[in-house]
């Protein structure tokens, strides 16, 4: 991630436009949570979420990790905000969680050992990396993700995004399909359902993935966006072919 991008989050968290601080989980993280148990019953193995290691890219104030952590989970979280690290930090005492918090640049190598982590949690956190720090993202939770390890991921969709096709022909990104936020000065990358097949599909099995639809505030305006949801598998034999 840029210098410049970095001092964009960092302006974001500390005067939000259009985060608001909070240590309630994301819905979509806690059905994905769900759905893991629910795999597992069915499997005849049930997920203990508290024998699990979590590890949560471009953690924010927490709300995820926190989510997991409350359930017994060994949590990381890689934030490039200060301001957000702080206030994760600060849920995670209040709650009396413990919670590794570091400072860390998704876009680059992770401070952590092969095969060492159950869960990757990717919350529409990656959707400002340049194309090529995504290669070394991708790479690097393949690595650090045991086989059979799960990673849920939240990205920006562009089939169906009205606001996202004005965005990338109004205020064109770096790479393709993405742009640069005019009210957040952000760089966000937005994926058809084949882009996000051929990004992720080298490195992790797509088990599921579906289109979902919310409504976000930014600066006062409120747009209904698109998302892919996905739920990504480390194949048991190494990477994905």
């Amino acid at each position: 991630m840029t210098k410049g991008q970095e001092q964009a989050w960092e302006r974001e968290y500390r005067s939000s436009k259009m985060l608001s601080p909070s240590n309630v989980p994301h819905a979509d993280v806690v059905r994905f949570s769900r759905w893991l148990k629910k795999k597992g019953k069915l499997a005849g193995a049930p997920i203990e979420i508290d024998e699990l290691t979590v590890l949560d890219l471009g953690s924010g104030t927490g709300r995820n990790s926190y989510y997991f952590a409350e359930q017994g989970a060994r949590a990381i979280g890689f934030e490039i905000s200060d301001t957000a690290l702080a206030l994760a930090k600060k849920f995670a005492a209040h709650g009396e969680l413990s919670i590794d918090y570091r400072k860390q640049d998704i876009g680059q190598s992770f401070p952590l050992p092969d095969a060492s982590v159950d869960i990757i949690l990717d919350v529409t956190s990656s959707n400002s990396l340049a194309d090529a720090a995504r290669k070394t993202y991708l790479s690097e939770c393949a690595r650090v993700l045991k086989p059979g390890g799960t990673m849920f991921v939240r990205a920006l969709a562009l089939e169906g995004d009205a606001n996202a096709k004005v965005l990338v022909a109004q205020h064109p990104g770096p790479d393709p399909d993405s742009y640069i936020h005019p009210d957040l000065g952000l760089v966000e990358k937005t994926f058809t359902r084949d882009s996000f097949q051929e990004t992720y599909t080298p490195y992790l099995d797509i088990l599921e993935i579906e289109r979902v639809s919310h409504y976000n505030s930014v600066a006062g305006r409120k747009y209904k966006r698109n998302y892919w949801i996905a739920y990504l598998r480390k194949p048991t034999g190494g990477l994905a072919a």
